[in-house]
């Protein structure tokens, strides 16, 4: 305890400058911490909303956006697609589930998926109240989309094209609320679902043209059908179609097979993660990078500080040699000093970087829909820790060396 209060004593001697390292080192320690914690959080998400889904069956265009799409609903879809084409594919035995999707309306920035249960059975989503749609225009509400809107069983509210709120909204014909999912942690939590039926039924009313155009030409022949709802079969789009494979031998076949049809694309969310991931990895180690220039200029910053120090108070040394003390122990009061300026750089680190990740992703679970916490730990921190004390005891080592080779009786000759 006293070789601690001593450690202690010595740096606050200069003040200013241990205060200094101990930012250094604070902001390489909060830089490494944050990308830690949200690249590990944002690979588990993107991995864990993608793990119930082998194949997805899409428009032609780009594999990736279909994927940010229709699995992480992060973008817009490339196009539609025959809903007959889709199911012939779903019918194949080698596929085990196929869960249509229709995309295009959204509330206060929240997508609107026209789907089946099955949807919310693929997240083992269960309902905290209410139940399932069984009619059109009747939606059940993700937990978190729930908690941000407000909106609870028995609640009306009514679509807009596209993302955002300044899109055509559909007011005559407004949803009703019948179900809120409990939540599960993956992307369901901040959707709206609803029918099939309930997206063709806005798309129908979005076209009187069309329909009245379709109604004069039926009418001739007597065949008109008044609701919009009774639209043909083969007419009918979706955006996309959800697969799960019979078994493992599919993903050699299946994608070969549906993207030379030409009509379809088929895209693997698990191919497309890991070109995010490595995308995205691209910057992080650019940042992480940085952060370790930060801590290198920091472990040079305590060695020229403890160097310093030591050529100040080489008499205090000596004399503490003359009292008693050991080599060994002036050798560990040094590196106890650096061990403890690293002490309070990593811990002032960990908790600006875990604070500035709680704040981040609160702000990015408002705006964007991502959820991110700062409330958790990562293995990979635990190796941080270990390496940046290292890094302080590495730094204090030269000046350490020094005190130990102290010659006490040339010392207190020149003074």
């Amino acid at each position: 305890m006293t070789w601690l209060r001593l450690a202690l004593a010595n740096l606050g001697l200069s003040p200013l400058t241990s205060g200094v390292n101990v930012v250094l080192m604070g902001l390489g320690t909060a830089s490494i911490v944050l990308l830690l914690l949200a690249g590990s959080q944002l690979s588990e998400t993107l991995s864990r909303d993608a793990r119930a889904i082998d194949l997805v069956l899409g428009a032609q265009g780009s594999p990736t956006q279909l994927v940010l799409s229709t699995v992480y609903h992060a973008d817009v879809p490339p196009g539609n697609i025959a809903q007959r084409e889709a199911e012939r594919w779903a019918d194949d035995p080698r596929v085990e589930t196929a869960i249509p999707l229709s995309l295009g309306d959204s509330v206060r920035g929240l997508r609107i998926v026209g789907t089946t249960s099955a949807y919310a059975t693929l997240y083992g989503a269960g309902l905290a109240a209410g139940r399932f749609w069984e009619r059109p225009m009747e939606a059940v509400v993700g937990a978190a989309a729930a908690e941000s809107t407000g909106l609870d069983v028995e609640s009306r509210f009514a679509g807009a094209h596209g993302l955002a709120d300044a899109g055509h909204t559909h007011a005559s014909r407004p949803y009703r609320v019948v179900g809120v999912l409990e939540p599960t942690g993956t992307v369901l939590d901040r959707l709206i679902l609803t029918s099939l039926e309930s997206v063709w039924t806005l798309h129908d009313d979005d076209l009187p043209a069309q329909r009245d155009a379709h109604a004069d030409d039926e009418a001739d022949h007597g065949e008109h059908e008044h609701d919009a709802d009774h639209h043909p079969e083969a007419d009918r789009e979706i955006t996309a179609m959800l697969i799960r494979y019979r078994s493992p031998l599919a993903a050699m076949t299946l994608p070969r097979d549906v993207n030379a049809g030409g009509s379809l694309q088929a895209a693997s969310p698990a191919v497309e993660v890991s070109r995010i991931l490595q995308l995205v990895g691209i910057g992080f180690d650019g940042l992480e990078a940085f952060s370790w220039v930060l801590i290198v200029t920091a472990a040079l910053s305590v060695f020229a500080a403890l160097y310093g120090s030591l050529r100040a108070r080489r008499f205090d040394l000596a004399m503490l040699r003359c009292l008693g003390a050991t080599r060994w122990e002036l050798l560990s009061v040094l590196i106890l000093e650096g061990v403890l300026l690293s002490a309070f750089g990593v811990a002032l680190g960990f908790l600006a970087g875990h604070g500035a990740m709680e704040l981040l992703g609160g702000w990015l679970e408002s705006a964007r829909g991502v959820a991110l916490t700062g409330w958790t730990w990562t293995p990979a921190e635990t190796m941080l820790l270990l390496g940046l004390f290292a890094v302080g005891a590495v730094a204090a080592a030269l000046p350490a060396v020094q005190a130990y080779r102290t010659d006490v009786a040339a010392t207190l000759a020149k003074a």
